[in-house]
């Protein structure tokens, strides 16, 4: 063998490994390999944990985190939310695996049973993508896995958000209850006030019939909060996966209070675009419209296909072995110029709609922030003012009637307007907490939890 085809070969062997190389090429698939497996971790760590058949079951208060707790780790929505996470991450694999080798197999059909020497075809080939187009559709796929990633939080989120408000609501109805019940005693007091002004010729016989008829509404507005008590616990049940009659722990008998915050509303309105999952998922998406914006540039590049063929027929041995690689020609430049727009211009919408959605934060926040400072306001407004006011007018009334200085009239209207007060007290005192647990939510923190305790 001549020094000359030796060189030929080997020179050729180098050429081929040094092609088939630069395909195979990693690229930036190791910091995609790394996104990808950080993402599995961080899917097997959100794992739901084995859960109690039955929550609260020493609790002696409902206590707000730990109702918010339970549904986070009860609710399915976010084991659904984490399974098309899930799915949507298998897509890394698939999208960055080569195409499948093919094996074909060809026989001279006349020679084998002729006189002539048997006569096969063995071939082996793999398509090769042009490098770097693996790794865009990766990171394609990666972008969109982040996302349902972002998703998954901002439905994680909004359960927070609903399990607090309806904590709220409850909390609104059993205290509306109570004061429910202390109207019910003090109007049954002043029936028999009523009654013996009667008797004693001071009032007449409408006092007592109008104190029944008002005693008959309180009696009325009992049964319709006890019936919304029976609905807001059914909700909280659905939240809980649990039956809907099913039994929770009695509320606390007071709302904490917080001080008001100082923060400045610019600060607040940074934090939340620095925590908000749907700007971080929109931001993921981002990524993946300008990894799609070059893997449509790369179309212009021609994909590879090597082969290997073994030939039977022919006659010399060394021409029965030959490799080979096969190009497509890139040549219709208007479908591709069209795909690298369309990439474009999904890129354009994306980068327009974080505009937006920053914009939407920032009013967010900042409505958040104002309908905190009101209602802790609205609050303070009925603690000092409002509250004494309606009680020192029942007094004056129920003291002019005994005293036959003002009607049973007067001193119904008071005992009406105080327990008015009264109920909208306790709604004032959870709107505090609502208007707290929303701002919480526009920030991107979980609503109902301690911040310091919060995990993704």
């Amino acid at each position: 063998m001549s020094s000359h085809g030796t060189w030929r070969r080997s020179a050729t062997r180098a050429v081929l490994a040094t092609g088939v190389a630069v395909w195979l090429g990693p690229g930036a698939a190791g910091a995609n390999e790394q996104r990808y497996q950080s993402q599995l971790e961080a899917i097997a760590r959100q794992a739901p944990e084995a859960q109690a058949s039955e929550p609260f079951t020493s609790a002696t208060v409902l206590e707000r985190a730990e109702l918010v707790r339970q549904v986070l780790a009860r609710n399915p929505s976010l084991e659904a939310a984490r399974e098309a996470w899930r799915a949507s991450l298998e897509r890394y694999p698939r999208e960055t695996a080569l195409e499948d080798p093919m094996l074909t197999y060809e026989v001279a059909p006349l020679s084998i049973t002729g006189s002539v020497p048997f006569g096969q075809v063995v071939g082996l080939s793999q398509q090769l993508p042009f490098p770097g187009k693996r790794g865009l559709r990766g990171e394609m796929a990666l972008a969109e896995a982040q996302a349902m990633r972002e998703d998954r939080e901002a439905l994680r989120l909004r359960l927070a958000l609903t399990a607090s408000t309806l904590f709220d609501d409850l909390f609104v109805v059993e205290r509306s209850l109570d004061v429910t019940a202390e109207h019910l005693r003090l109007l049954g007091q002043l029936k028999k006030s009523a009654e013996a002004q009667y008797v004693t010729g001071r009032a007449s016989q409408q006092d007592p019939l109008q104190a029944e008829v008002e005693l008959s509404e309180v009696l009325r507005e009992q049964v319709m909060f006890e019936a919304e008590r029976e609905r807001l616990r059914a909700q909280l049940n659905g939240l809980l996966h649990r039956a809907p009659q099913a039994p929770l722990p009695p509320l606390p008998e007071a709302m904490p209070t917080h001080a008001a915050e100082s923060v400045p509303a610019e600060r607040l309105q940074d934090e939340a675009l620095r925590l908000r999952p749907e700007l971080e998922g929109l931001r993921a998406r981002l990524g993946g419209g300008e990894a799609a914006v070059r893997l449509a540039k790369r179309d212009y590049y021609p994909d590879v296909m090597v082969m290997g063929e073994y030939n039977s027929m022919w006659m010399d041995t060394p021409h029965q072995f030959m490799a080979g690689v096969t190009l497509n020609i890139p040549l219709d430049f208007g479908k591709r110029k069209a795909a690298v727009r369309e990439a474009e211009s999904g890129l354009k919408r994306l980068r327009r709609e974080e505009e937006q959605l920053i914009s939407d934060i920032r009013v967010e926040v900042e409505q958040a922030r104002s309908r905190a400072e009101e209602a802790r306001r609205v609050v303070a407004l009925f603690q000092e003012r409002l509250i004494p006011a309606a009680k020192d007018q029942v007094s004056a009334a129920r003291a002019g009637f005994e005293s036959g200085k003002n009607s049973f009239q007067v001193l119904i209207e008071a005992e009406r307007g105080l327990r008015r007060v009264e109920l909208r007290e306790q709604t004032a005192l959870a709107d505090v907490q609502r208007r707290r647990a929303e701002l919480d939510k526009a920030m991107g923190h979980t609503p109902g939890l301690p911040r310091n305790g919060e995990t993704r």
